[in-house]
């Protein structure tokens, strides 16, 4: 396995938090013909699963957090959307920490090798898909719980993919991570949300209003023009912030359990999942 030099995707050390946001973009930007497709069909099912608790909530487009007359439907609403987030990066997570984990081997993997389903442990991470709701909509419930429910779960895709951890495992093991050196990982999993959330609402309702402004949007489709709106942000911030996690759970590995030096030492034709992974 080749040294990684300056310029790779994700290099092998510890990177400072503009390296991590940069990998994460390069790391997009190189899987772009998988993940947003995903992230696209994904995004969509969002804004299906929402629309009917947006419309019991009785809020209104562009931003879909005005206008609401009773506080419980609304408060449903953001904790099921919390949830829905939260699985949505852990399912984009799956090919995003693949592609991720080959980088750091210091090669590409191809759009073939992320869709195939040999190896990729989609089951385990569906079936990590039901926790991973159950404690965002607990912590969205909660307030300002959320902060804490969403830093922890950053690495939970990652555990499954990458360190081969058993699901019941992969939870307590993300969480572990985020937490080491002060909450460096969970801390910039935050960061990178909080990025995105200012780019998705700049531009799901600059779009929109800027329409209104001028009169092309038509009451009719005004419900319909934001629900795509949205859903077409989202399908490039959701693959976004998976490539973060990926990148964040391997950097944070290389820091606190040498994963850098693992890989310099690692003899040649081991395989590269038994260089990655960890004691089970």
């Amino acid at each position: 396995m080749p040294d990684a030099g300056s310029t790779a995707v994700l290099p092998r050390r510890p990177l400072t938090v503009g390296e991590v946001l940069d990998s994460a973009v390069l790391l997009l930007r190189d899987h772009v013909a998988v993940l947003l497709p995903l992230g696209l069909v994904l995004a969509v099912g969002e804004q299906v699963l929402l629309h009917p608790l947006r419309a019991a909530a009785d809020t209104r487009p562009p931003t879909w957090i005005l206008g609401f007359h009773d506080f419980g439907p609304f408060w449903l609403l953001l904790a099921v959307g919390a949830a829905a987030e939260a699985v949505i990066i852990l399912l984009l997570g799956n090919p995003a920490a693949r592609a991720a984990a080959a980088a750091l081997a210091g090669r590409r993997a191809g759009a073939r090798e992320l869709l195939r389903p040999s190896g990729a442990r989609w089951a385990a991470t569906a079936l990590t898909a039901g926790p991973v709701a159950l404690v965002m909509v607990a912590a969205a419930l909660l307030g300002p719980f959320w902060l804490i429910g969403f830093a922890l779960l950053g690495g939970v895709a990652s555990a499954l993919v990458v360190d081969r951890v058993t699901g019941y495992r992969a939870l307590p093991r993300s969480a572990t991570l985020a937490l080491r050196g002060g909450g460096r990982a969970g801390g910039l999993r935050l960061l990178g949300y909080l990025v995105w959330w200012i780019v998705r609402v700049g531009l799901g309702t600059g779009a929109y209003l800027g329409l209104e402004s001028v009169g092309l949007l038509d009451d009719d489709w005004a419900v319909r023009l934001s629900l795509a709106l949205w859903a077409a942000v989202n399908a490039v911030a959701y693959p976004a912030l998976a490539c973060l996690d990926a990148v964040l759970h391997l950097e944070t590995r290389m820091r606190g359990e040498g994963l850098d030096i693992r890989l310099s030492r690692a003899r040649p034709g081991i395989p590269e999942h038994a260089v990655l992974g960890v004691d089970r």
